[in-house]
Formats: structure tokens, sequence, C-alpha cells
């Protein structure tokens, strides 16, 4: 298990390793590795490179680690001490920008635009050591507009010999001048061999419950870890088997369900359900964006859904709203849906 030092990130987990420290090979993202070794073979480093994908498959892990191979390739270090200066975030040439920690306690909730600021400023200062630049960028998403505005700024009139890697959940929401400035990486969801070989090699203590863990992560080694720290009472078990026909069983199934979720300690199963949730709204829109004509009813009902759900989530979250009511509503929700859909699809 890793011993986890002072929090760098908002949603550091105990016991794993953030990205700058895990030093063991990235698994799986052959097609991501392959496309990123094939531009520091042929020594043509782009201004800016976004990797984008689902949060939690190991983006930020990919970027990290190609941080690390440039700043061996481009300069006079070791990999050893290169390494070891990534790690402890002391690498002159290197810099990562993500949400800063509060005077007090906790994270802020953005990047703000001070903080690409100061990074701009310390990109044009001389450089500390030979070699190219790296600043990872863990995640874009993060920063608020005004920091969005600055950072494009500097991608219009980067730095030599300097590299941006911006690690993306939700690459439609940035700005498309953004976007034009970077070289476009998409990195997908592991397979479950390759998410186990992740959860093992950080937690060669999980024994049975590594299963049941790769089972939940669905190809994302975060969520992963995040199962090993949840009880095994089975609430996101039943959770996952009752989306899988949410108009068949007892109409009131999903208000145990509900009451089971609130019932752990500190909201982890809570948060978890949530993620399987607005899973399932996104491939129940997907399904019905590709069902052609014939689905746009389904499609129609499925965006609703898709809104209020997270308008829900986000008043929870902001009001204090009572969670228990709210998964309630989205359930119900689900399960209209659900109910109606079947109905169209019988034959007259």
């Amino acid at each position: 298990m890793i011993d986890s030092p002072a929090a760098r990130e908002a949603d550091q987990l105990d016991g794993t390793a953030i990205p700058e420290q895990n030093l063991l090979p990235v698994m799986g993202h052959e097609a991501a590795q392959t496309h990123l070794a094939g531009i520091l073979a042929a020594e043509r480093l782009p201004g800016a490179i976004l990797l984008h994908g689902p949060a939690g498959i190991g983006k930020a892990t990919l970027a990290f680690q190609f941080a690390r191979q440039i700043l061996r390739r481009t300069g006079d270090e070791d990999a050893h001490r290169v390494d070891e200066q990534v790690t402890a975030g002391s690498h002159p040439n290197f810099f990562v920008l993500r949400r800063q920690p509060k005077e007090g306690r906790g994270f802020y909730t953005v990047i703000r635009v001070d903080e690409v600021r100061e990074l701009r400023e310390r990109l044009h200062q001389t450089r500390g050591r030979s070699g190219h630049r790296v600043a990872v960028v863990d995640a874009i998403d993060d920063c608020n507009p005004n920091a969005a505005n600055a950072l494009l700024k500097t991608l219009e009139e980067p730095p030599p010999q300097t590299l941006f890697l911006l690690v993306s959940h939700r690459p439609g929401l940035l700005l498309p001048t953004i976007k034009s400035r970077c070289l476009g990486i998409a990195v997908r969801p592991l397979a479950d061999v390759d998410v186990r070989t992740v959860l093992a090699g950080q937690r060669p203590d999980a024994g049975a419950a590594l299963d049941r863990a790769v089972e939940l992560a669905e190809g994302r080694p975060r969520r992963g870890f995040e199962a090993l720290a949840l009880s095994a009472d089975g609430a996101l078990t039943a959770l996952r088997n009752w989306l899988k026909a949410p108009d068949a069983g007892r109409s009131a199934a999903h208000l145990g369900i509900a009451d089971a979720l609130i019932a752990e300690a500190g909201g982890a199963e809570t948060s978890f359900a949530r993620e399987i949730i607005i899973d399932w709204l996104a491939a129940e829109a997907h399904a019905a964006a590709v069902g052609g004509p014939a689905a746009r009813r389904r499609l129609a009902s499925a965006n609703d859904l898709w809104d209020k759900a997270h308008a829900l989530f986000a008043d929870t979250d902001e009001l204090n709203l009572d969670a228990r009511q709210t998964l309630i509503a989205i359930l119900d929700a689900i399960r209209a849906h659900a109910i109606k859909q079947a109905s169209l699809a019988e034959p007259l």
C-alpha cells in the first residue's frame, strides 16, 4: 500500500499513488502510448497535447509518464534522478497546474487566473536546466473562464522548447480555440484485465475484494480504487442490477436501494452511486441517439433525464439538500422513463 503524503490533489485517495508518484508501467492505452512514443522518437514535439477521455482512466498518469520520458530524452540527467525530481515536484523544467489547497482547509474548486499567470511567468524565465520544459495541466476542465483565457494566450505564443500536456475529462466544454492549438489524443477506458493489474500493483493486499472492484470500475482504475474502500454490503450491486431493468420488479424496490446507499457512513456509497447513475444515463442517451428516427422520443426523454439528474445533484451539493430524496427523485424518473419507453415499444 502507498503511504499518502500531504495532499497535492483535491481528490487524492488515501493509500493510492498520485500520478507523479506512480512509477509503475502504464497499463493499456496502447494506441495513445504508441502515438506519443512516435512523436518523441521523431523529435517533433508540438506546443500542446490534449489527452481526453472519461475521468479516472489514467490520463494524468499517462501525462506524467510522457513528461518523464521527455525530460530524460532531452535533458542531461539519468532516468532515476529525473524520476526522483518529478515525484518530489522539484524538477526545474517540470511544472504542474492543478487546483490549489486553501490556506485553511480543503482545495479551491477551480484553477484560478493568478495561478495560470504565475505559471506563464515561470515559463518565461531562464530555464534551470538544459532540455525541454513540460507543463501538465490536470485538469484543464477545472480552469475558470479567466484562467482558460489566460492559458489560451500562453498556448498562442508558447515559450520555446516547452510542451503543455492538458488533461481533459470533458473536452466538449473546452474553448474551441484551446482545442485548435492542441494535438488531440483520445484515451479510452481500460480492459478489465488491465484494471486488475493496476489495482493489484498498488493494492496487493486487496484479496477477494479485487474482483468486485474490477467489476465496479468499468474500465476506470480510479473507480476501482474507490471501490476497494467501500463496504461489501451489496447496495451498489443492487443499484446496478436494478438499472438493468428499471421498469421491472416491485415499484418501490429503488426506495430500499436509496436507503441502503445513504446509510453508509461518510457518503462514499452515495458518491459512487452517482457515477453509476450518470453512466447509465449516458449509455441510455447514446443508445437512443444511434437508434435512428424511431428512437427520437426515447432520446428526448433520455436528454430530459440527463438534465434533471445533473440539476438535482448540483442543487443537493450547493444547497445541502436531502441526498436520499434526491436519489429517490432521480430513480423515480428513471423508472418512469423505462416504463414509458417499454409501452411505446409494445406492438399495437
